[in-house]
């Protein structure tokens, strides 16, 4: 058992025509959904590139905010494959940032990388969150979103709504087999898989 705190997660993608059909089963699975309009700001230590030259993956920092909640957390890299093929399992960490998440990062030795904007819907599945968003582009001049056009390709994250531990009393296998059964649920309409971000 480890002591780091995991996420476990799924991913997929697919196009606005099955959005209806995609959303009603989503819906029809879940205990509760909300709108959603997020902010991600990632951030790479000021050594990022160096690291990535000696063949290292840098720990990166990303931002979240829901409009009134900033939530910061960095994902290290993804257990192997062979450790776990069914699900993305990586260690995660949160903090909550109160006052200005950029000052926060940098303190931490991080500069800005990238920053999205997502729209969509939110959803509640037991001890797992489903996210179903387009992408906004980022107007350069004022920093706002800007609406994503229609034909715009719809992401699903499917992952433990919160870190967890890998324990005796709640080991990492049950959180696979929970978003297993959503990939089980959406067969057919929407391909959910392992990736490797």
């Amino acid at each position: 058992m480890s002591s780091h705190y995991y996420e476990v997660a799924l991913f997929g993608e697919f196009f606005s025509r099955d959005l209806k059909a995609i959303l009603n089963r989503i819906t029809l699975h879940s205990e509760a959904s909300q709108p959603m309009h997020t902010r991600e700001v990632v951030f790479e230590p000021l050594n990022g590139l160096h690291e990535r030259d000696m063949g290292a993956d840098p720990v990166l920092l990303r931002a979240k905010k829901e409009l009134t909640d900033p939530t910061s957390g960095c994902y290290l890299k993804p257990e192997s494959v062979r450790v776990h093929p069914e699900a993305t399992v990586r260690p995660w960490a949160t903090c909550e940032v109160v006052g200005d998440t950029l000052s926060f990062a940098a303190s931490l030795g991080y500069i800005r990388r990238s920053q999205i904007y997502k729209r969509g819907y939110t959803f509640r599945r037991g001890p797992l969150v489903i996210l179903m968003f387009q992408q906004e582009q980022v107007d350069p001049a004022t920093q706002q979103p800007i609406p994503a056009h229609p034909d715009t390709l719809w992401e699903v994250e499917v992952k433990t709504a919160s870190p967890l531990r890998n324990t005796q009393e709640t080991p990492l296998s049950h959180a696979i087999n929970a978003v297993l059964e959503v990939q089980l649920f959406m067969k057919g309409l929407l391909d959910l898989r392992r990736q490797d971000v």
